[in-house]
C-alpha cells in the first residue's frame, strides 16, 4: 500500500489529476488553449465551512479574488440533535474546489505556477478520528453544533464539588458544553468500537477539520503532517490557553489519550507541501479557525477591534491583545491568532450563537416555506415586521451568553394573522436579537462600548437583515465591499508566513476597502421594547429538554 498513489486511489480524488499535479510540482508549463501568463503572485484559501467548501485565489497586492469555486456539504441527521458529516466528502470537496478553481484560472490565461501558498480556514470544534495506517476515518465527523453529548456534559458538571460549568475556564477560557471537541471525542471513545480498537493499537489520530485536511493534503499515511494551529486547539477544551500546550490535567479530566492529539503550531508557518492535484508542491502555510480567520480578514489587529460573522452560526469576536480576558458575562475566552512561530499570541473574547444563517436553511429544507435563500429578503420586506411573532432558534440549545443545553427552539406570539412572511421576518429578527445579546455582554466584559459593528458572512448580502441589525442594536452596521473575509484571513496568514513573504499585513493592501453602512431607522425605545419581548421568549425556551423529558436526546 505504499506511497502517494495508493493514498490517492483510496481517497478517490487525486489519482484522476496525477499527471497535472506532477506538472505543477515540477513547475512545467500546463497546456492551455492560449499561452498562459504569470500573474505575479496568487495565494489560495481553502474555506471549509459547516455547509459548504470553497477555494479562492487572491491577489495579495489588492486582496481581490481572482478565481473561486464552491460546493455544498451534505449534513447527516441520524437522530434528534445529532449532526454529522462525511470526512471523505469534506476532503473530496476540497480537491474538487481546488481543481475547478485552477480550471477557471487557466481559462483566464493565468498559469497555476502563480499560486505560491495555500491557507486553510475551517469549521471549528467539529471532531474527526481516523486510522493513520489506512487513512480512513473511523466514524463520521461530529459537527460542532451536535447535541448527543448533552448527558455527558451534565455528568461532567455534576461531578465537580460546585457543579460549576465554568470549572475549566481558567485553563481553557470555555464552559463545559456540547459545543467543544473534548466531549465529542469522549463520545467516540465510549461508543464507536473501531475508535476503541484503533486507540488500543495506537493507530488512531484525532483532529478538527483543519488537522484532517492538512494531514490528507500533505500525504496522509505517506508522511502527512498531523498538526493544528493554536486557534483550533483552543476550541477543544484539551489545550491550556496560558501555557499554549495540550494539558495533561485536562486530558485526564476527559479521559483522552494524549498520543492521538496533533502537534500545535502557529497560525502562519509552512506546515508541509501539497502532495497531489493541480497545486502539488505548493506550501500550506496558513491555518486559522474560521472565526479567527474572519478577524484577521477584517484587519482587527488592535485591542478593542471587533467583527461579527453571520455564517451557519453567528460569532462576535473582539481582539483583547496579548493577555486572555476571562468573561464574567457568558462569553468565551479564545485565541485569536498567532501569526508566526516567533510572533505573540493574541487573544479574543467571543460570543457564539449556534443558529444564525442556518435558520434560513431550516426554513427551506425543514419547514419548506421558502424554496431558496434568496426569497427571504423579499418575503421579510413585504411585511416589514413580525407583528408580535418571536422565534428563538435554540435547535442546539442556547450558546452565549446562556449556555443552556436544555433550551429548544420555539415560535411564539402567533395569531390567525400570522403568515409565513411574518415567520421569515421573525427568523431574521432572531439573529439580530442574538447579536444584541452578544454585543451587550462584550461591552460589559471589555469595558469598551462599540459604536459601529463590522460584519461579514453570507447573511450580510441581505440588506433587510443588515438594516434590521442596525435597528435592533441602535448603532451603525458596517459591511465591507470585500465580503469573503474568512477566506481572506486564511490567505493573509499563508502569504505572510516566513519563507513565503508575499503578503504585507500592514494594511496597505486593504487601505482602500469601501464599506456599506446601515444606520438605525427606529428609535431606541422601540428597539428596547422588541428586545424585551425577545428575552421573554428566550426564558420560555429554557428547560425544555431534561433527563426526564420524553424528548430527551439521550
Amino acid at each position: 500500500r505504499g506511497g502517494d498513489a495508493s493514498f490517492s486511489a483510496r481517497q478517490g480524488v487525486c489519482h484522476k489529476r496525477r499527471s497535472l499535479g506532477r506538472q505543477r510540482a515540477d513547475r512545467q508549463p500546463v497546456a492551455h488553449s492560449r499561452p498562459a501568463r504569470t500573474m505575479g503572485t496568487l495565494v489560495g484559501a481553502i474555506d471549509q465551512g459547516t455547509t459548504s467548501t470553497r477555494f479562492l485565489l487572491f491577489n495579495p497586492k489588492t486582496a481581490k479574488v481572482v478565481a473561486e469555486h464552491q460546493v455544498e456539504i451534505t449534513q447527516h441527521l441520524p437522530d434528534a440533535g445529532w449532526v454529522e458529516e462525511d470526512p471523505k466528502e469534506i476532503l473530496h470537496s476540497v480537491f474538487e474546489c481546488i481543481e475547478k478553481t485552477c480550471d477557471k484560472l487557466k481559462q483566464l490565461g493565468i498559469d497555476i505556477s502563480s499560486v505560491k501558498a495555500i491557507g486553510v480556514s475551517n469549521q471549528r470544534e467539529t471532531t474527526i478520528v481516523w486510522d493513520k495506517m489506512t487513512g480512513y476515518p473511523l466514524y463520521n465527523a461530529i459537527v460542532w453544533l451536535d447535541l448527543r453529548t448533552q448527558s455527558t456534559v451534565e455528568k461532567l458538571i455534576n461531578q465537580g464539588p460546585k457543579k460549576d460549568k465554568n470549572i475549566l475556564q481558567p485553563q481553557t477560557g470555555l464552559p463545559i458544553s456540547t459545543y467543544f471537541s473534548a466531549v465529542k471525542l469522549r463520545w467516540l471513545l465510549d461508543n464507536v468500537e473501531a475508535v476503541k480498537v484503533a486507540v488500543a493499537k495506537q493507530r488512531a489520530m484525532f483532529g478538527t477539520v483543519d488537522s484532517w485536511l492538512i494531514w490528507c493534503l500533505t500525504g496522509a499515511n505517506n508522511g502527512g503532517i498531523h498538526c493544528t494551529d493554536v486557534t483550533n486547539a483552543s476550541r477543544t477544551m484539551l489545550f491550556n490557553i496560558n501555557t499554549l500546550h495540550w494539558d495533561p490535567d485536562l486530558c485526564s479530566f476527559f479521559g483522552i489519550p494524549m498520543n492521538i492529539l496533533p502537534e500545535v503550531r502557529s497560525s502562519s508557518e509552512i506546515y508541509g507541501l501539497m502532495k497531489c492535484g493541480a497545486l502539488a508542491g505548493v506550501p500550506i502555510s496558513g491555518c486559522l479557525g474560521d472565526q479567527s480567520a474572519a478577524l484577521v480578514g477584517q484587519m482587527c489587529f488592535k485591542p478593542g477591534e471587533s467583527k461579527n460573522t453571520y455564517g451557519t452560526g453567528c460569532f462576535l469576536l473582539s481582539n483583547t491583545g496579548q493577555k486572555p480576558v476571562m468573561s464574567q458575562h457568558g462569553l468565551l475566552t479564545t485565541i485569536a491568532y498567532k501569526l508566526g512561530k516567533n510572533q505573540p499570541t493574541i487573544y479574543a473574547l467571543e460570543g457564539s450563537v449556534a443558529i444564525g444563517g442556518a435558520i434560513v436553511r431550516w426554513l427551506r429544507d425543514n419547514l419548506r416555506i421558502i424554496s431558496s435563500a434568496d426569497e427571504v429578503e423579499k418575503l421579510a420586506a413585504s411585511v416589514g415586521s413580525s407583528h408580535g411573532c418571536y422565534f428563538v432558534p435554540a435547535f442546539s440549545g442556547l450558546y452565549a451568553p446562556y449556555w443552556d443545553t436544555t433550551a429548544r427552539g420555539i415560535i411564539c406570539g402567533i395569531t390567525q394573522f400570522t403568515s409565513r412572511n411574518h415567520i421569515v421576518f421573525a427568523a431574521l429578527e432572531s439573529v439580530a436579537f442574538q447579536t444584541r445579546e452578544l454585543l451587550e455582554a462584550m461591552n460589559k466584559d471589555s469595558g469598551i462600548v462599540q459604536t459601529t459593528l463590522r460584519v461579514d458572512g453570507g447573511m450580510t448580502k441581505n440588506k433587510i437583515m443588515m438594516q434590521l441589525q442596525a435597528d435592533i442594536l441602535g448603532i451603525s452596521v458596517a459591511k465591507p465591499a470585500m465580503a469573503e473575509t474568512t477566506a481572506l484571513g486564511a490567505a493573509m496568514a499563508a502569504g505572510a508566513a516566513e519563507g513565503i513573504g508575499v503578503w504585507n499585513l500592514s494594511g496597505d493592501s486593504q487601505s482602500t476597502t469601501s464599506w456599506e453602512t446601515f444606520d438605525p431607522q427606529i428609535d431606541i425605545e422601540e428597539s428596547d421594547k422588541r428586545f424585551h419581548r425577545w428575552k421573554l421568549a428566550v426564558q420560555k425556551s429554557m428547560g425544555w429538554a431534561t433527563q426526564d423529558s420524553d424528548t430527551d436526546l439521550l
